[in-house]
């Protein structure tokens, strides 16, 4: 069985937790015999076939055109591939709308004239607006490559691959599954963006079947936009554990707390804010870092500042993997305060470095871990009283530290492959 993947991120082009979500079900469904030709947004048109676990780390590279290749000589990966991209707006390249207006006009309309949804989606992408340009060019590059491609179905994941999965699916007349990792309605804390909020609607209408990373978000998706309960399939995330339970690796004596995530209402940063000045208030020993970007930033930055709590509360912007794992190593507890949060990997992430998880009951991740502290993102008072008992009694940190590792490394993603594995199946069968 071979699998067209459509993902706007992938190790090491990522922004948020779907990066880290495709790179462990993609290994899982690798070990299970699957092979999966993955495109990802890239400065040249290129695919990476992946045939065995190990190629997705290795990320082998297959260009359209042979003759590009000769330019990057030895030097062809996928860093090179992805030079000068935007990783924290999410905009990998920007060459202009023309290679997809000629795709659409030239091959996509002869055979959809009538099909009233994908018309619409052309209008909505001939717009201009965050994020679209890139979304148009991926969606050309996408339909060049899979024309050149044998594979059995499509697995897109959320809104920035719908209109690429919409046209190779008309194409090719293959199954496409839909996964649905986050949408407007979490991201914005509401509506948000009504052509983002379309284009969602779109392609769980469209798909042949729906993979939701929660329960949480299948009562989204059926409530928000009317989604055939059939259809829907959850699988939860897990976890790539390497090597879980490392030593400590502290940046402070005190007691670290971190926040880390998109700085923006859907995660949750003035709560985390509100919760540091509260602590801070009864324990001066205490010091916490919020690491990420966002459009809440620097109102976050400015509000800290006139809270006067200096050096304890710490701002660290983007950050790499490497630098990512520093953090997570050297803190002590984590919080992940979200507003609406489909799922949530990053809390994995921190129990595997032995951190303490204090996660928001609204959140997938919370329906299938126990060795975490569930609190309602605004219950400000609880988080303050968790972090308080857990600093005052160390033992009770040490103890849970201890079973927040034991516990993620059950996590595995092999279970969540056989899951998709029947996904797949499902949808050949029909």
């Amino acid at each position: 069985m071979r699998i067209l993947m459509l993902s706007w991120e992938f190790p090491p082009v990522m922004t948020g937790g779907l990066g880290m979500a495709c790179y462990g079900m993609t290994k899982a469904l690798l070990s299970m015999g699957i092979e999966v030709d993955l495109i990802i947004p890239t400065n040249e048109e290129v695919y990476f076939p992946l045939r065995k676990p190990e190629d997705a780390d290795l990320m082998p590279v297959v260009f359209t055109d042979p003759l590009k290749k000769k330019k990057f000589g030895k030097k062809i990966n996928i860093h090179s591939l992805v030079e000068g991209a935007k990783y924290l707006d999410m905009a990998y390249f920007t060459t202009g709308r023309r290679t997809f207006k000629e795709i659409w006009r030239e091959e996509i309309l002869e055979g959809i004239k009538n099909t009233t949804s994908l018309e619409f989606l052309f209008d909505i992408l001939s717009k201009d607006g965050p994020f679209f340009p890139e979304v148009r060019n991926y969606t050309a590059k996408a339909v060049n490559i899979a024309k050149q491609l044998n594979y059995d179905l499509i697995h897109a994941h959320d809104w920035l691959t719908y209109p690429a999965a919409s046209l190779i699916k008309t194409l090719s007349d293959k199954p496409w599954i839909s996964h649905i990792h986050s949408t407007e309605f979490d991201r914005a804390g509401g509506a948000g963006d009504s052509r983002i909020h379309n284009i969602e609607y779109m392609g769980m209408h469209l798909c042949d079947k729906i993979i939701a990373v929660s329960g949480y978000t299948s009562n989204i998706i059926m409530e928000k936009y009317m989604a055939d309960r059939n259809k829907i399939k959850i699988v939860h995330n897990a976890f790539v554990v390497e090597e879980a339970g490392k030593p400590k690796k502290r940046i402070f004596k005190e007691p670290t707390v971190a926040f880390i995530g998109r700085i923006t209402l859907q995660k949750g940063p003035d709560y985390f804010l509100k919760v540091a000045r509260k602590v801070l208030q009864k324990e001066k020993k205490v010091r916490f870092i919020m690491a990420g970007k966002g459009d809440m930033e620097r109102g976050i930055i400015h509000h800290s500042a006139s809270m006067g709590m200096g050096t304890k509360f710490l701002f660290s912007g983007y950050l790499s993997r490497q630098e990512l794992e520093s953090i997570l190593s050297a803190a002590d507890i984590f919080v992940m305060p979200s507003v609406s949060e489909p799922f949530g990997i990053a809390p994995l992430e921190a129990m595997s470095y032995g951190t303490v998880a204090i996660i928001s009951k609204q959140s997938g991740v919370a329906e299938i871990i126990e060795n975490a502290y569930k609190v309602d993102f605004w219950d400000i008072d609880r988080i303050v009283s968790i972090i308080l008992d857990l600093i005052k009694n160390p033992e009770k940190l040490k103890q849970m530290s201890q079973s927040s590792v034991e516990e993620v490394t059950k996590i595995q993603w092999k279970e969540a492959a056989r899951k998709i594995f029947d996904v797949y199946s499902e949808c050949l069968k029909n």
